[in-house]
């Protein structure tokens, strides 16, 4: 507004609107967009970077108050901040989903103390204090089981989509969530050292250690700096040598200054500075539209440089849930054999037993009446079905029982439910967690596009690990993995400085690794919130296809950057020659660069109306 205003009050004329109270005005207008990248270029000296687009910015404004032209001083400022305002805005708006990260570590413990329990910080809990956790809550502190034995879900801190049954005197960690009983626990470790503190001061650690993604402009500023200030310190030596040569060239030191310093002035690329936040502002704007959210333009440019990718499994390229792949019936018919596994797992609340529930209820086979139905933890379940001992569980389960059961059912590297009939073996019902529907796609999609070393990195068994690499076609697989570990793997992958590298995953067990990686990409639909905070990029919609698309975006953003740094460099060089050889003035120079900033607008929308696989 107070640029505006100086502009109209100096195009009429305005007796008192010169001198000191004009110079004081532009200043006064130059100090909210100004003094931000004054403090900029302050701190980047200091820390010896003098070449960049804060210090190109400084020394034009500096130069355009040394020859009156305020208003110009203030313009550079202004369009410079107006671009990375809307930049800034985009991510916000995009990231508006994106919450701080939630310590989900339990804020209250249930203590035994003095004959009950009552209600503490988990801090307070010393070790060897018993502990109680209700069914569906999370376990606040690591500790040994004291009941006979307990399933949780872990995935938490292995990413592993099986609960895991734990046995009495069994090590239980803070992070995973008692499944469908009331446990107790003797605490084990203090609440600073449990395994889910571990994994948050990871991503602590990680976040700290990985350097942010350098953007175009400030590479571009370390060579156009230099350049511009040396250019224009050549508009003043070249004439005095040139006098010096030949006596006869009137060399007036004042007027060849003055050309200096609008030499300086227009060398500012006010267009390239605004065109390539906006360039940016298109590609946030097109990848949130796709259910895509980037975090910052920075994550925009790091993306079209990926070497390699690793995935996580559970939740990531699996949907995190069971379904009956296969059904091998030995003693009677295979429908009878999942009537009779159904009438067992009918009143199970386990996620096997509801899956296999499911799939009889789509097969519309009718149940028998059982009648008391034993659960047995870790096992299985035992029914007396017409008159028969009934036995459905785990392989072990009829082992303990000595039941022979086929040594291709013990060796299967797939989930498997057997059942026995007064103790023979009847057959079983194999499980997987299946594949989300355009996981094929995604992995294909992303070698089209070159990104050819890809890993699957996940908390699973390695033989489950390695089926499901074979049916992605994905070259290197890699299980039983703790948090720790698949952080070292990144480390390891990212080693060679020159080595860009992506991992993408969902669960809180992920956090560690989506901080550490160039480029962290998080399912955001279904995947924790600790994962989401640490990632620079989150999928909305949990389609791992989004990958690639995110991939695109980031390519086309790059090329529109290109089209409008070339665009906005090409025609600032024209008015550079013009302006050193006295054809061009100063507004006109600025109407120009106006104009090409408009050209860059324009060119940096039309990414979202662009069309994406």
């Amino acid at each position: 507004m107070l640029l505006l205003a100086g502009i109209v009050m100096s195009y009429i004329q305005l007796s008192w609107f010169q001198g000191t109270i004009q110079s004081v005005w532009y200043l006064l207008a130059f100090m909210p967009v100004g003094l931000p990248v004054l403090h900029a270029a302050w701190h980047s000296m200091r820390d010896k970077d003098f070449f960049n687009e804060f210090t190109l910015m400084l020394i034009a404004s500096i130069g355009a108050f040394c020859i009156g032209e305020y208003p110009e001083a203030v313009a550079v400022m202004l369009l410079y901040t107006v671009g990375e305002m809307l930049q800034h805005g985009a991510v916000e708006r995009a990231t508006k989903n994106i919450g701080e990260l939630l310590d989900v570590r339990p804020e209250r413990a249930q203590v035994f103390r003095n004959g009950a329990f009552i209600e503490v910080a988990p801090k307070e809990v010393q070790v060897g204090e018993r502990i109680e956790v209700k069914p569906g809550e999370r376990i606040p502190l690591d500790g040994t089981l004291i009941n006979e034995s307990a399933l949780f879900d872990t995935s938490a801190l292995t990413g592993e989509s099986m609960p895991r049954s734990i046995e009495v005197n069994g090590e239980v960690l803070a992070g995973m969530i008692a499944f469908n009983q009331k446990v107790d626990l003797e605490v084990k470790r203090p609440y600073e050292q449990s395994a889910l503190a571990r994994i948050l001061s990871l991503v602590q650690e990680a976040s700290a250690r990985k350097a942010p993604t350098e953007l175009f402009i400030r590479r571009f500023a370390r060579i156009y700096t230099p350049l511009v200030l040396f250019l224009s310190a050549l508009v003043v030596i070249i004439p005095a040598v040139v006098e010096w040569l030949a006596p006869s060239f009137d060399y007036v030191f004042a007027d060849w200054l003055y050309r200096a310093l609008v030499f300086l002035v227009i060398s500012c690329p006010c267009a390239l500075i605004i065109s390539i936040p906006l360039g940016y502002y298109g590609g946030i704007g097109a990848a949130s539209r796709a259910g895509i959210l980037f975090k910052g333009g920075n994550y925009l440019n790091a993306i079209t440089k990926l070497d390699s990718i690793a995935f996580d499994k559970t939740g990531t390229l699996t949907t995190g849930q069971f379904e009956v792949a296969s059904v091998q019936a030995a003693t009677l018919k295979k429908e009878e054999l999942l009537a009779i596994i159904g009438t067992a797992e009918q009143k199970s609340t386990h996620p096997i037993a509801q899956a296999i529930q499911q799939y009889v209820r789509g097969q519309h086979i009718s149940l028998h009446s059982a009648l008391s139905m034993q659960e047995i933890a870790g096992y299985g379940v035992e029914t007396i079905i017409d008159g028969k001992n009934v036995l459905v569980g785990n392989p072990r389960l009829l082992l303990m029982r000595k039941t022979v059961v086929p040594s291709k059912v013990l060796e299967s590297e797939m989930t498997v439910v057997v059942c026995a009939i007064d103790g023979v073996y009847a057959g079983a019902v194999w499980l997987a967690d299946k594949l989300k529907e355009d996981a094929v796609q995604a992995i294909r999609h992303l070698k089209e596009l070159g990104v050819k070393d890809i890993h699957l990195l996940s908390g699973d068994k390695q033989s489950l690990v390695e089926k499901v690499a074979r049916e992605l076609e994905i070259p290197q697989a890699h299980g039983d993995l703790l948090p720790e570990d698949k952080a070292t793997y990144i480390q390891k992958l990212s080693f060679h400085a020159t080595r860009t590298v992506a991992f993408v995953g969902d669960g809180m067990n992920d956090a560690p690794v989506l901080a550490l990686s160039n480029v962290g990409i998080a399912m955001g639909g279904l995947g924790s919130d600790a994962a989401i905070e640490s990632a620079d990029v989150v999928i909305q919609t949990d389609q791992p296809s989004k990958v690639a698309t995110a991939i695109e975006i980031g390519r086309a953003t790059q090329c529109i950057v290109w089209q409008n740094i070339i665009g906005a460099i090409s025609m600032k060089v024209i008015i550079l020659l013009a302006g050193v050889l006295g054809y061009a003035s100063l507004w006109g120079a600025v109407f120009a660069d106006v104009g090409v900033a408009l050209l860059a607008v324009l060119n940096s929308i039309r990414i979202l109306a662009k069309k994406f696989k």
